[in-house]
This record gives C-alpha cells, structure tokens and sequence, in this order.
C-alpha cells in the first residue's frame, strides 16, 4: 500500500491529498529552517541538563509534603539554565496556563497595585481572574486595578498611550506573547524586548510579566533574554514535549519566584513542599523532546497557512511570514466551515477519532466554544488540536502535532471538509 492510498483510507479526495503534495514540496526550505532552530533549541536543553549533572535518581517519585525532593530542585534548576534566570517554579500543582498566571500575578500585586496590559485585551480565561467580568477571587476583589493600552491598528504598540497609562500605582506590567482568540499579530521576542526596554526606561522598578504560552522554543531566545522578569507557561503545551500530563513553570528573578511559590502553596512553605508523585521522568523526557515537537508544530502551522490563504482564506501569520508562536488563525466565514474544521482535526486524532466535537459554554469564554482534541492528555495544546468561539468572524485556532505526519493528516482532513461545505 503507498502512502497516497493510507491517506484515501481516511476518506481524503485526490484533489486534497493533491494539494497537500504541491504545498509540502514548497516549504523544503522553510521547514529547514525550522530545523536548525529546534537543533540549536534541542542543544540547549541538553547543555542545560548537563550542566546541571542530571541523574536517574532525579526520575525519583516523592509523596506526602515532597520534603528533599532532589528530582523536582534540579528540574527547576535546569529550566532557570534554559531560561536564563535566576530561580524557577515548575510544578505539577499548577493546573494550567491561567493558574500559572494567576499565581504569579497575586504573588506580586498588593492592595492599590495597578496592573497594565500594553498589549490589549488578555486571553479570555484571565479576564475573571483579573476582574475584568466579575469573578469570585478576582485580583479586582482585592483591591487591584487593571488597565489596558489597545494595540495600533497595524498591531504596533501605542508607545503614548503605554507611556500615559504608566502611573505612580503601576506595579506589574504583563505582556501576552500569543494572539489568544484575535486575529492580531503574535510579538516577537524582539519585539518583547524593545517594548520591555521602553516600559523600564519610564518605570525601572516596575515588573514585566510574559505570557509565555504557545512560544517556547520556536525561537532561539526567550522573553527571559530580553528584560522579562517573569516568563510564564503551561506544561501541557510546548516545555512538555507532549508527555507531561499536567502542571505549569514561572521563571525569573529569585523574588518573584519565591513570592510565587508562597502564593501557590502557603506562606512560610513556598518551594519546600509539592509531592512529585512519580511526574519527574515525564518531565524531564518531555522537556528534552520539546524542542523537536515545537518544530513538528510549526511545520503543520505554516502548512496550514500556506494551503488556506491560497484558497482565500484569511490567515494570521500567512505563509511566509517569520513565526514566533505555534498558533494558526484561519477565519473561515462561517459557524459551518468552522465546525467543518474542527471535526476534521478531531476525525484524524489518534484517540477519540469517532467523537463529533460541538460547541458548549467553557467556564471562562464569553461565547460557546468549539474544540477538537483527541490528545493522550486531555487538554494538552501541543498535541494536534482546533478550537475558536462561535462567533464572527468564525476564526479557528489551529496548534500542535507531537509529530509533522499527525499534523499533516489533521490538516488535509479538516481541509477537505472544509470544501465539502457549501
């Protein structure tokens, strides 16, 4: 059986399997260059995990209160190495991207901080957390307030606003790396950095915070190199590698970290305690193999962008724009070509292929919601997945692959039931 002929058994046309050739053929020297950013990345962590001797005796499982864990302390070791600060909190406690966020961001703000977004509005999940819409718990309860500097039309910062916004209350200033559910551009660690350089020129004592999520990896540097205080993300998507099954790290400077390890276990405590109940193996492997994911991510990213915007599709990033986070915005329309698209992805997953993903209220969205993850990790964004709110302008939000091949027949499947849609 050839390849062409595994890929009709999946119920692909000629004409997709076609597109999929033509299109794969082209990016060559693209996805090339990917690879030499995932070796230099792949390297890196290596470096970092040798320069921290790491040993099997560190894939050790602890319990109870975790006291001496030596697995979990060099774990943070080696990603304050691959980060390039100071200290690291990296937990299993820590129950996703926004619970990350949250930590860090009620470790450091006190009653009568002001918190500044520069960069818009901030992914759904964290305008409860801020308070943003009412919430119990809300940084807002606590006497906390937000402000936000929307991005120039053409996605540049509104470098006068940002400097007008900044006031004598401005405690914490959070950058969100990725687009989140916009059509806006995803920053650049570059761009991070100049951004970061113009807030401390006004306000050097001022924290920066980096929403780091869907980013590390696709660069040879992270926000941690270019001035960010706090570098913040997710373990079920890129530092995972696709094996962690949960938790979440914040690096930066050893403050603000022990500040953090306060707020996520208790006052007095901090990075003492946190059973690692056997996760310190996945971790590590993960951790070594994200390199390599993140790059399999990307190829099925600029795939996807390369395929839909010649069909005339609006895409962010296009096709041959430079990549900084693992994220695909297509805007296809209509409700019909986005649930069209999100049952292809969910058709050619590895696990629950036969499930029909539809659209439901998730806790934390302003709109219903329509996901396609048949992951081995529930949840885990770095592994094959769609997703986007049902509603105008019907965009989907398409990341990961833990291998280029997946992420290939996810994309042609989703492609050709796009087109079937009239």
């Amino acid at each position: 059986m050839t390849t062409s002929e595994i890929f009709k058994s999946f119920g692909l046309s000629d004409e997709t399997i076609a597109l999929g050739e033509k299109y794969e053929k082209k990016l060559e020297p693209r996805f090339k260059e990917i690879d030499k950013t995932a070796e230099f990345n792949q390297l890196k962590v290596i470096k970092a995990m040798q320069d921290n001797r790491l040993s099997d005796i560190h894939f050790a499982s602890s319990t109870g209160y975790g006291y001496n864990d030596l697995g979990r302390e060099t774990l943070e070791k080696v990603y304050a190495s691959i980060f390039h600060t100071e200290d690291a909190l990296v937990r299993p406690q820590i129950t996703c991207g926004t619970h990350a966020l949250t930590v860090a961001l009620a470790a450091n703000l006190r009653p009568g901080d002001e918190l500044l977004s520069p960069v818009g509005k901030p992914y759904d999940t964290l305008e409860g957390v801020i308070g943003i819409t009412e919430q119990k718990g809300s940084l807002k309860e606590y006497g906390i307030s937000y402000r936000q500097v929307d991005l120039n039309p053409d996605g540049s910062f509104d470098y006068e606003g940002i400097k007008n916004a900044i006031n004598e209350k401005t405690k914490l200033v959070t950058i969100q790396r990725s687009k989140g559910y916009q059509t806006r551009p995803t920053l650049s660690v570059e761009a991070i950095g100049e951004l970061i350089g113009f807030i401390k020129k006004i306000k050097p004592e001022v924290i920066v915070m980096v929403d780091n999520c869907y980013g590390e990896f696709v660069e040879k540097i992270e926000p941690s190199d270019v001035g960010a205080d706090l570098c913040v993300g997710s373990l079920i998507k890129n530092p995972g590698g696709g094996l962690v099954a949960s938790g979440g790290y914040i690096v930066g400077k050893a403050e603000y970290i022990e500040n953090c390890a306060f707020r996520l276990t208790a006052p007095g405590l901090g990075k003492e305690v946190g059973a690692t109940l056997g996760i310190n193996q996945s971790m590590f492997q993960g951790l070594f193999l994200a390199p390599t994911v993140v790059a399999c991510a990307l190829k099925g990213a600029i795939f996807a962008a390369r395929i839909f915007e010649e069909l005339g599709y609006p895409v962010i990033p296009n096709g041959t724009e430079p990549r900084f986070d693992i994220i695909q915005a297509v805007t296809l329309g209509s409700a019909e070509k986005l649930i069209a698209f999100c049952g292809g992805i969910q058709a050619a997953s590895p696990v629950d292929s036969f499930v029909v993903p539809e659209g439901w209220a998730m806790p934390g969205y302003n709109s219903d919601v329509i996901m396609a993850a048949g992951n081995f990790i529930q949840g885990s964004s770095i592994e094959l997945s769609a997703d986007g709110p049902i509603t105008e302008p019907y965009a989907v939000y398409f990341q990961g692959g833990l291998t280029w091949y997946h992420a290939k027949l996810g994309i042609l499947t989703a492609l050709d039931r796009v087109l079937k849609v009239q």
